[in-house]
């Protein structure tokens, strides 16, 4: 009974949100459009809207905030969002050497710190983020990311995904800390690229906050540690890594599975601008909501597509697979698409050097757990009961964790999408009524939540 409990509260929470977000978007795959059609209604030119019309903007904006209206990932197609893409595309634009040298130092400098303890319990989420943070600072702005800013990055970029999680309120000072530091730090230099001309100052600094110390940041830190846990998980696979760390071919694949078993999207919503006509008999209005179920997707047309199998992609061809955790290249495609698997291997590398990964906790897409893992130092001697042990203590910590957090999440949730609703902050910003000089007034996007 108490093992369905977590899935019961889960289902609840969805009804609380449809029923107060009303029933907005068309689920692909669905009834609509199933599978097969997915990559082709995606990469539509007509499937090119962001956040206007969509009662499901407000709730990421809310989420995103401060800055939402320029953060790349909401900005209209037009002079600003090209403008933004190709100054992201700018920063991220290194030599693969260059960036996995950089990657690996700031690895080591972060996991040096953790000392010489043989066993330690961690949350992997927490493990990895000061080590992102670290990285982009440093590609943005060419230096050592100090201590100072590593705190206040790491604190945004974790109360960002805590709230996206509903695990937890929005507290809008500890994004603000964040904006205040990235105004001192650019007055007193620029960045390594030109910013964007086409934003204001203030702007300026929430682009820089919005994309690479809260989305950069939060997602590779998710994606480390689903890598991470899914090692922890299969053993043979860990093996492999430690035994061929070399093995760049084999690493792709571990990467190419953990992106596909654990996306990091669940739902990449749409407007559609144009009518959108799929096959012979199907045809999306313009101002359809388009609802890209990502896990649904990247489980279909696999032989077990439960199973954690990085063999299968020896055999399978990337381009026809179900496969696209950065998107397709026509339609707002990750522009860390291209840097993202390699510094992975190398973060990947840097702690399996360090340590053996063990882990028996329930991994789920979502992660809400923040993944924890038993990390046993390599070359150290310890007892296979001790080991034993403390696997057992993590297990049931687990399980009672999923039950009071699911409880926690509907409460918080529902909470989130009733006060997004009412902020209304992403169809607020496009009311003619409320821009001055081309912008919105509703950019912060609220208080303490």
């Amino acid at each position: 009974m108490l093992t369905r409990l977590p899935q019961a509260v889960v289902a609840l929470r969805m009804r609380v949100f449809t029923w107060v977000n009303g029933d907005e978007g068309i689920p692909i795959p669905g009834p609509l459009v199933d599978a097969d059609h997915f990559v082709e209604v995606y990469s539509h030119p007509a499937a090119n809207g962001r956040s206007r019309g969509a009662t499901l903007s407000d709730l990421f904006w809310y989420w995103l905030a401060p800055g939402s209206h320029v953060h790349q990932e909401h900005l209209e197609a037009g002079e600003r969002y090209d403008e933004v893409a190709r100054t992201t595309r700018r920063f991220l634009a290194r030599p693969r050497a260059e960036i996995a040298t950089l990657t690996e130092r700031c690895a080591r400098r972060v996991l040096d710190e953790l000392g010489t303890r043989d066993l330690r319990l961690v949350r992997l989420r927490d493990l990895v983020m000061p080590i992102w943070a670290e990285i982009y600072y440093e590609l943005v702005f060419g230096e050592r990311c100090p201590s100072q800013a590593r705190t206040l990055i790491v604190a945004n970029a974790t109360d960002v995904i805590t709230a996206l999680k509903c695990c937890g309120v929005r507290h809008m000072e500890r994004r603000d800390r964040l904006t205040r530091f990235l105004h001192e730090r650019l007055a007193s230099g620029p960045p390594v690229q030109p910013l964007p001309t086409v934003l204001s100052p203030e702007e300026q600094v929430w682009y820089l906050q919005g994309t690479f110390f809260n989305t950069a940041v939060v997602q590779m830190s998710e994606a480390t540690a689903h890598l991470l846990l899914a090692l922890g998980q299969n053993p043979d696979v860990q093996r492999r890594l430690v035994a061929e760390p070399e093995d760049h071919i084999y690493a792709d694949r571990v990467i190419d599975e953990s992106l596909r078993r654990y996306p990091l999207f669940g739902i990449a919503h749409r407007i559609a601008t144009d009518e959108i006509v799929v096959g012979d008999d199907t045809s999306l209005p313009a101002g359809s909501v388009l609802c890209f179920n990502y896990p649904e997707f990247h489980a279909t047309g696999y032989q077990h597509p439960e199973d954690f199998d990085p063999d299968r992609w020896q055999y399978l061809d990337r381009r026809e697979a179900n496969h696209i955790p950065f998107g397709v290249t026509t339609n707002r495609p990750c522009p860390a698409r291209g840097v993202a698997p390699p510094t992975m291997q190398v973060v990947a590398r840097e702690v399996l050097r360090r340590f053996e990964l063990n882990s028996s906790v329930t991994h789920t897409r979502s992660l809400p757990s923040r993944g924890p893992c038993l990390l046993v130092r390599r070359n150290s001697r310890v007892r296979p009961r001790r080991r034993s042990a403390l696997l057992a203590f993590m297990r049931v910590r687990d399980r009672w964790e999923d039950l009071w957090r699911s409880a926690v999440q509907l409460v918080l949730g529902t909470y989130m999408v009733v006060d997004a609703r009412r902020q209304r902050l992403a169809q607020r910003y496009f009311e003619p009524d409320v821009h001055v000089g081309g912008r919105s007034s509703v950019h912060r996007g609220g208080t303490t939540a």
